[in-house]
């Protein structure tokens, strides 16, 4: 390599360890090289009237607020030629890869790889050689491949890939993808569009305002990896401190006003789809892309000359998912040849992220999905409880879990509460955690004791598989006799919430997680006070990496205790505010775990709203039940719904007296309804059917049917219970 004067002074003395090639020039000194690294001083360069002996001693960039050169002296200036400063392209390339290796944004580079000279640019010194500088495009598509890497969604990758190569590969970008994009295997029917996703690249000097035109004049220009003499056309911009600031340079996003067609429909047998089809890059300059650029950017919009554009078709593991357009100004270098493997590389693990990107979306959506349709889009409205509840899923990284709750309407006007957590977090989770929810709802309908459905889910998580195993806890209200019937598989205990504010933790039976197998269920029976309130919750509200689920359980209880304090001893606090209030305490660090909280309050029915009788399977009990349903009514004073009732209870009766063995019950619940439940030992359940005109019989459930505000049948494992309401006077239909 040609040495060049390093001053005014003429060339410099070989020093030991420099040589010479073969036409006698000196090779460069490794004084003057470890002066350039090392910054000094270049004699030549002293401000006016300061001599060598008495200059400056901070380097050029200090006493500038320049980026520091490298000083070489141009040849063709002679003896007392100008000094020129150039920077060495692979630190400008090695700068470009450290900053987007590390998360920085590619258009803001260190001072040295901004202001430095490329690999082929115009009018610049060729320092380093040909395997130098593929050495530094295998770093640059290293570095730009790991910020592609990073991203996790679609608009992530996309980002990543603009940011990596404006303006160190190209000055602005194009990115197209097809809309819809299509996910795995399925295959898109209709025309293939593509859309413009997002353009990057940085405002000339121009498009910014005359002020700062004036304080960015004779300011080097940043140059990318490639070299060139700059996005700005020869300017750059002088932030306070002195140096570049690049970020005063925006970047233009999605809606930014580089020249190019939202929308592309791709032509079968057209120039565009056959470039598309060959999968490989191609310059601007080829015959293929001269007539595919158009009919991607739009005609009205002009095609860069020459080997100014890179059109690099983005192909996923099946098929072509988009287009990326890379494009560089007239008074930067052309790309070369090489440059079609460096846009080939940066294409191809694009497409690969956002395909994955697309695979994971629409897992995450089935699993999110999944999991929230098999939750109860509501909860019922039973006859004295209220009811609240919340479901939080875990974090992002484990948003899928097997948490449930859920609140089942049983006969005698109770209400089976239960929530229950499958372990692990995962589609499968999900999945049984919906195939034990159905099996507790049908286990509920047979109004089995609580051990016993324990007992049969226990069975059915067997079923399932050998790991199969869940948590669950359930508890049975009945509002007439102000008791809860609990059953604990391993689970949290409830947290009862007593009207003068005091919070206790139920000492229930903990029981063996369902799926053990082999294990007896316990169930114990509480009071239920009326204004008290039952909290069920998952181990994610009381238990985290944090603490431990005894402390989190306390921690609950002594929440509930102040929440009602603050509320007042007189009245229960609100439930839905409760439910917040409690979701409340969970700290930064306690989303591990899906979160699943059912409340309820217990209102209960007042003895003197309840009236209850046997009656004998005989001929007169449909008469007796009549009179005795005109007294409740005469005691609650509702004389107006005496003609209904009797109408309705008589022709229930009657059913049930035709098949009954055993005496059948009686009763009528007096809330915001009129309910009344007839209850015998037959497990045919009733059918309402229509009856012919000569029929003497089958119009009874006809009558129930259009007369009463709801009616229903459960079949029990002692009989049945066929029930109806009717409206109070006065009240609204909430039917």
């Amino acid at each position: 390599m040609t040495e060049y004067p390093t001053s005014q002074e003429g060339p410099q003395p070989v020093a030991s360890g420099g040589g010479t090639d073969d036409a006698g020039h000196g090779k460069a000194p490794i004084a003057a090289a470890e002066a350039v690294r090392t910054h000094a001083q270049v004699p030549g360069n002293e401000p006016d009237g300061a001599g060598a002996a008495g200059s400056d001693a901070r380097p050029h960039s200090e006493a500038s607020g320049l980026p520091r050169p490298r000083a070489t002296a141009d040849p063709a200036a002679g003896e007392g030629g100008q000094v020129t400063a150039r920077t060495r392209d692979g630190a400008a390339a090695r700068n470009a890869a450290d900053a987007i290796d590390t998360g920085a944004d590619a258009d803001v580079l260190d001072g040295e790889a901004g202001a430095g000279a490329g690999l082929s640019g115009g009018g610049v010194i060729p320092e380093i050689s040909s395997a130098r500088r593929e050495g530094d495009r295998l770093r640059f598509v290293g570095a730009a491949t790991r910020r592609i890497a990073r991203g996790i969604d679609l608009d992530e990758i996309v980002l990543g890939l603009c940011r990596a190569t404006v303006p160190t590969f190209s000055d602005a970008i194009l990115v197209y993808l097809r809309d819809p994009l299509p996910v795995g295997d399925e295959r898109p029917v209709g025309p293939v569009v593509l859309r413009l996703r997002r353009t990057d690249r940085l405002r000339p000097i121009d498009d910014l305002t005359g002020a700062e035109s004036d304080r960015t004049a004779g300011v080097p220009a940043p140059t990318g990896l490639m070299g060139g003499a700059g996005l700005l056309g020869g300017a750059g911009f002088l932030g306070p401190s002195g140096e570049l600031d690049f970020s005063q340079l925006p970047l233009v996003g999605p809606q930014g006003d580089l020249p190019a067609a939202e929308l592309c429909e791709i032509r079968s047998g057209g120039a565009l789809a056959e470039v598309l089809r060959g999968v490989r890059p191609v310059f601007g300059s080829s015959a293929a892309a001269k007539a595919a650029l158009p009919e991607l950017l739009g005609s009205e919009h002009p095609v860069p000359r020459g080997q100014r554009a890179i059109l690099a078709p983005l192909r996923g593991r099946r098929r072509v998912i988009g287009a990326a357009v890379f494009l560089r100004t007239p008074d930067r270098p052309a790309f070369e040849t090489n440059d079609l493997l460096v846009a080939a590389q940066l294409a191809t693990h694009t497409a690969l992220g956002i395909d994955k990107a697309v695979l994971y979306g629409r897992e995450a959506y089935i699993a999110d999905e999944l999991q929230r349709t098999m939750l109860p889009d509501g909860l019922p409205q039973p006859t004295g409880v209220r009811l609240a509840s919340r479901y939080l899923p875990a974090a992002e990284t484990a948003r899928v879990g097997g948490d449930w709750y859920d609140a089942i309407p049983l006969p005698g006007s109770r209400v089976a509460l239960v929530v229950g957590d499958v372990m692990g977090h995962s589609m499968t989770s999900a999945a049984i955690m919906g195939q034990l929810r159905t099996t507790a709802q049908t286990l509920a309908q047979l109004d089995l004791p609580p051990a016993e459905v324990l007992h049969h889910l226990d069975e059915q998580a067997q079923r399932l598989g050998s790991d199969r195993m869940a948590t669950c806890l359930y508890a049975v209200y009945d509002p007439v006799s102000h008791r809860i019937t609990i059953a604990n598989a391993g689970h949290p205990p409830p947290v009862l919430l007593h009207l003068g504010g005091r919070a206790e933790v139920l000492r229930v039976p903990p029981g063996a997680p369902i799926g053990v197998g082999g294990v007896d269920f316990e169930a114990v029976e509480l009071d239920a006070p009326a204004g008290a309130t039952l909290l069920l919750y998952t181990d994610g509200l009381v238990e985290s990496r944090l603490r431990d689920v005894w402390t989190g359980i306390e921690q609950l209880r002594e929440r509930l205790a102040t929440t009602a304090q603050l509320t007042g001893l007189d009245h229960p606090p609100p439930l839905e505010a409760l439910c917040d209030d409690v979701l409340d305490m969970l700290g930064p660090g306690d989303r591990d775990d899906d979160i699943a909280l059912l409340a309820a309050r217990f209102d209960g029915i007042a003895p003197s709203d309840v009236a209850y009788w046997f009656l004998d399977p005989e001929e007169t009990a449909p008469g007796r039940a009549r009179r005795f349903a005109r007294r409740a009514l005469t005691r609650w004073g509702l004389e107006e719904l005496q003609d209904s009732l009797e109408l309705l209870v008589s022709e229930v009766v009657t059913n049930a007296v035709r098949y009954a063995e055993r005496p059948v019950t009686l009763r009528l619940l007096r809330t915001d309804v009129l309910r009344c439940e007839v209850g015998d030992d037959s497990p045919q359940l009733p059918r309402q059917r229509r009856a012919r005109d000569t029929d003497e019989g089958g119009r009874g459930l006809f009558l129930v049917n259009r007369m009463a505000r709801r009616w229903g049948a459960t079949r029990l494992s002692s009989g049945k219970v066929v029930w109806f309401e009717l409206p109070l006077p006065g009240a609204h239909d909430r039917r």
